[in-house]
């Protein structure tokens, strides 16, 4: 009976696909909500609200997806060293797979910072008005461009299992195979 990688890939993808896309909703669609609020105390505590109830759901998400990442890698380590491209396209894969950690962990922390704020004026999720309290302030400007670098960060990894899904083609295995042996060819 052939090995398949059906789970692994599956929480891999899926996962990626949450992450990419909760991240990419929160951004437009929450955050972009939250600033119609008529009361300025009252926008950062619908975003707020919206990214606690969101934040589980991600976790999730990210767990399911380096757990199927880790199946596969663990699943197919020849492949890795004998297909010419597999090993680098792996090695951007996981700089890129920290990088939006980095970058939704310390997202996580500047919107606790907000949430413990309360309810200061703000004019958005990610934007501050003149008398929002400085620390919150400085918060809202760096989650202003986490709230882009995360989806950026997700959306680059979508690509990249993309070009490693082209590697699998028998085509390409081979091909992968053969300039290993021989790169003068």
């Amino acid at each position: 009976m052939a090995q398949t990688n059906t789970v692994a890939r599956s929480l891999h993808d899926l996962g990626l696909a949450a992450w990419f896309g909760g991240s990419l909703m929160g951004a437009v669609g929450l955050n972009g909500a939250a600033a119609q609020a008529s009361a300025l105390t009252e926008r950062s505590k619908i975003a707020n609200a919206g990214w606690a109830r969101w934040t589980p759901v991600n976790l999730a998400a990210i767990a399911a997806h380096l757990a199927g990442g880790a199946m596969l890698v663990g699943g197919n380590p020849k492949r890795l060293v004998a297909q010419a491209g597999v090993g680098q396209a792996s090695a951007l894969k996981t700089g890129l797979t920290g990088a939006a950690l980095l970058a939704t962990g310390w997202s996580r922390v500047l919107g606790q910072r907000v949430m413990n704020a309360g309810t200061p004026p703000v004019e958005g999720a990610t934007e501050p008005v003149a008398s929002t309290p400085d620390d919150v302030a400085a918060a809202q400007r760096q989650l202003r461009a986490l709230q882009w670098a995360i989806p950026a960060l997700t959306g680059a990894l979508l690509v990249v299992n993309a070009r490693m899904g082209e590697q699998q083609r028998p085509q390409s295995v081979l091909a992968g195979m053969l300039h290993r042996l021989n790169p003068a060819a």
